[in-house]
């Protein structure tokens, strides 16, 4: 069970406000201070410093933050495993839009013929909601397509996924689409801020002293095949990964944009709190679940 002084700190940490944290605990300001107080005595370790008006973590108090979720994480998990102890394996896990749309019903599929007694439960969230999700041990483990710190969490690469500029099949451009300058007149279909989709783009961007904002319209959407099909129909163009839209291109429904100057990729990943005492059973089911992959594959 985990210390009720543990939730205290990590409830200042999701916060970084004392007030903030007391009242979500549903205890006294004071009663917050001293179990911050208890835990630094503790570690003899300061956990907290001000700058200016605004509250930190220093190092420590990373260190154990960054510790707490992993057990937090571990207990619920172990609570979870527990009250399903004489029902069979469960799975519970989260997968980015892109991994959970496009790869993980074939998987999914090739899995529960081979372990057809496992409880499934699956979320397809982004990037950003995976995350939060996985350090309040919602789940155990993510596959994800964004970027996360890799301080903080184990990790498997789990493939290698070209990220592409598609367009609808006669869609008019107003410049000769050659160069990622020539598509700042056009309308950009673009997913919501968290989506690992979405950072990919921003940061080769960024990276080139460029911006989201060079677009001159933009329409954000949370869901992959809206802007499938957005693209399809000729309302804008937008950048996905190749792997998304692999039977769209062979079809002919959609079209790569021939840039020259823009090449990118990124690993899809499979990750887990790091320092989990399940790390052995999560890497097991990396290569359960990669090893369905490479029959997809085949």
């Amino acid at each position: 069970m985990l210390d009720f002084r543990i939730e205290t700190f990590l409830a200042v940490c999701r916060f970084m406000n004392f007030t903030r944290a007391s009242e979500q605990l549903n205890i006294t300001q004071p009663a917050v201070s001293q179990h911050i107080r208890f835990l630094e005595n503790h570690y003899q370790a300061k956990l907290f410093r001000y700058e200016g008006k605004k509250l930190q973590l220093t190092r420590a108090g990373e260190i154990l933050r960054s510790a707490s979720l992993t057990m937090m994480h571990d207990e619920l998990s172990m609570r979870n495993q527990m009250q399903k102890a004489d029902t069979g394996e469960q799975i519970r896990f989260g997968a980015t839009r892109t991994v959970g749309d496009v790869l993980m019903g074939k998987i999914l599929k090739r899995y529960l013929r081979e372990y057809p007694d496992a409880d499934i439960h699956m979320i397809v969230e982004n990037t950003r909601e995976l995350l939060r999700q996985l350090d309040e041990g919602a789940i155990d483990f993510a596959l994800v397509e964004g970027f996360f710190k890799k301080n903080e969490y184990d990790f498997q690469k789990f493939s290698e996924e070209n990220y592409i500029a598609v367009a609808g099949p006669d869609y008019p451009f107003r410049n000769r689409p050659d160069r990622i300058e020539n598509l700042f007149q056009e309308r950009l279909l673009l997913r919501e801020e968290g989506s690992g989709t979405r950072e990919v783009l921003e940061r080769w961007l960024e990276a080139q002293n460029l911006g989201i904002g060079d677009f001159e319209r933009i329409v954000e959407a949370g869901s992959l095949h809206t802007i499938k099909e957005l693209t399809k129909a000729g309302c804008g163009i937008t950048f996905l990964y190749e792997v998304a839209v692999k039977e769209d291109l062979e079809k002919g429904t959609l079209v790569k944009i021939p840039l020259q100057d823009f090449r990118a990729s990124h690993e899809f990943t499979f990750i887990w709190r790091r320092g989990s005492i399940y790390a052995d059973r999560y890497r097991e089911l990396f290569r359960r679940f990669s090893g369905q992959a490479a029959l997809h594959t085949l």
